[in-house]
């Protein structure tokens, strides 16, 4: 009796263990690296040829979970002729996080174009699905509203008032 008792005791301490050290791993997973796609569409019509209306951007990002809060650093990409600029445009981002599979954060933003990071940023919101496919593989759908301000990027850009909306697709990888 006494063996069988100690082997419980044994087996279910093992069992404790092994279960702690898995909630530990999961709990250490609070960074992800990652890339991304967004499609974006101006929210008003702009009748100037020069500048797109809607486009393709792609993306590289950190972020860092606390439980439920968050933070993400972005650098995005956009070709040419977004906001009527000539040269390419970077945009990098910062965003507090709400939320876990479901959530919602807000964002400021700036441009750099041409050798330059413009005066006036941008702000964002985004609401968002963060779906773990495996442990260590996140899928992240998201929508974004983004107050923009293009006077920066071009002539053309100081003329236009509009935002844009965009959808968004990206993979991280937790760490």
């Amino acid at each position: 009796m006494k063996r069988i008792l100690t082997a419980l005791l044994a087996a279910s301490t093992g069992l404790l263990w092994m279960t702690s050290t898995g909630q530990a791993q999961e709990q250490e997973r609070n960074n992800q690296i990652g890339i991304g796609v967004h499609y974006w569409t101006t929210v008003k019509n702009i009748d100037v040829n020069d500048i797109d209306k809607n486009g393709f951007s792609y993306l590289a990002m950190y972020q860092y979970h606390y439980g439920w809060v968050g933070i993400e650093a972005d650098l995005e990409w956009f070709q040419s002729g977004f906001g009527g600029s000539s040269k390419d445009v970077y945009q990098p981002q910062a965003y507090l996080i709400l939320g876990k599979v479901i959530y919602a954060a807000a964002g400021i933003g700036g441009y750099f174009s041409d050798g330059k990071l413009a005066d006036k940023p941008f702000y964002a919101f985004r609401v968002g699905l963060d779906i773990p496919l495996l442990p260590i593989l996140h899928l992240d759908i998201n929508a974004n509203y983004r107050f923009e301000n293009w006077d920066d990027l071009s002539a053309e850009g100081t003329s236009i008032d509009t935002d844009t909306i965009t959808l968004g697709a990206a993979a991280r990888l937790a760490f």
